[in-house]
């Protein structure tokens, strides 16, 4: 009996989809295939003619191939997108958030250098632990198929997020100041974070993005490993 299997792989070696999606198609497939095989067999077809009528229920491969991509690149979307980018970066976010309190309440006071007349504040235990950070968020986007540039972007999830608190600072600030017709204090605060950008953004960012490519980099290595030895 033909390894279907490895049949599918080589008909459809073209296909541009990631690997955890075209695994899918090749066991789905190769498992439709045996089937038809085995029930033309039991019908008392010759092998070689059973083989020949079940490849023939594909129809043209290459025709196949565009049509499989076509379905699976219009097929949600946005489900994709949570689970390649939403969910690892929230959880990234979230675990950040979560250690940088328990290492304020244990007692770990943040270290001041002083750097061209400016104050940085550094969070060394914090920042120790935001390379594993990254490489959750990484591996969890990985997992889900996403691209290379998708799951570096959810290992640096918190510092973007971080960034874009502190940018909407400066609206919200505009906005009090017309509301109240007072000078408000969200526009000073802002500008003080973004002084200290190295320490709270800059920092923080290569540290997860330092674990993140690492993990990228292993995941990526371990799956190329995998899908030749299947094919």
């Amino acid at each position: 009996m033909p390894d279907w299997r490895k049949l599918v792989q080589r008909r459809l070696s073209g296909l541009a989809l990631d690997f955890t999606e075209k695994e899918e198609i090749h066991t789905e497939l190769a498992a439709h295939l045996e089937e038809s095989y085995e029930a033309l067999c039991t019908e008392g077809l010759p092998e070689q003619d059973a083989v020949q009528k079940t490849l023939a229920q594909a129809g043209d491969w290459k025709d196949l191939q565009r049509k499989i991509f076509s379905v699976k690149r219009r097929r949600q979307p946005m489900h994709k997108r949570v689970h390649q980018l939403w969910i690892p970066g929230l959880l990234a976010m979230a675990l950040s958030t979560a250690f940088l309190m328990t290492v304020q309440r244990l007692g770990f006071q943040p270290r001041m250098v002083s750097w061209k007349e400016a104050d940085i504040v550094f969070n060394v235990p914090w920042l120790l632990l935001l390379p594993f950070i990254g490489a959750v968020g990484t591996y969890i986007s990985s997992r889900a198929g996403g691209t290379r540039g998708t799951v570096l972007l959810a290992s640096v999830f918190p510092v973007i997020a971080l960034t874009a608190a502190f940018l909407l600072m400066f609206p919200i600030s505009w906005i009090i100041e017309r509301i109240m017709g007072s000078q408000g204090d969200f526009r000073n605060v802002a500008a003080v974070l973004l002084e200290d950008g190295i320490g709270w953004i800059l920092v923080p960012g290569a540290a997860l993005l330092a674990g993140g490519l690492f993990t990228h980099a292993l995941f990526g290595r371990r799956s190329s490993s995998r899908e030749t030895a299947i094919g």
